[in-house]
């Protein structure tokens, strides 16, 4: 993870951020399904009592 500058409520505020990268092979996965894919990691990162509901 790396510091990052981003805004927050109107204000500049250092936050960790992290990129997360995804390769498939489109004539296996739809590009779909892996944003999808990748949109429910980055909510589960982001939330991890998720994980337990």
């Amino acid at each position: 993870m790396v510091d990052t500058p981003v805004v927050r409520d109107g204000e500049i505020v250092i936050r960790p951020m992290m990129n997360l990268c995804l390769t498939a092979d489109h004539r296996v996965v739809d590009g779909v399904m892996g944003s999808k894919f990748l949109q429910r990691i980055c909510e589960l990162l982001e939330n991890p009592y998720m994980l337990l509901v």
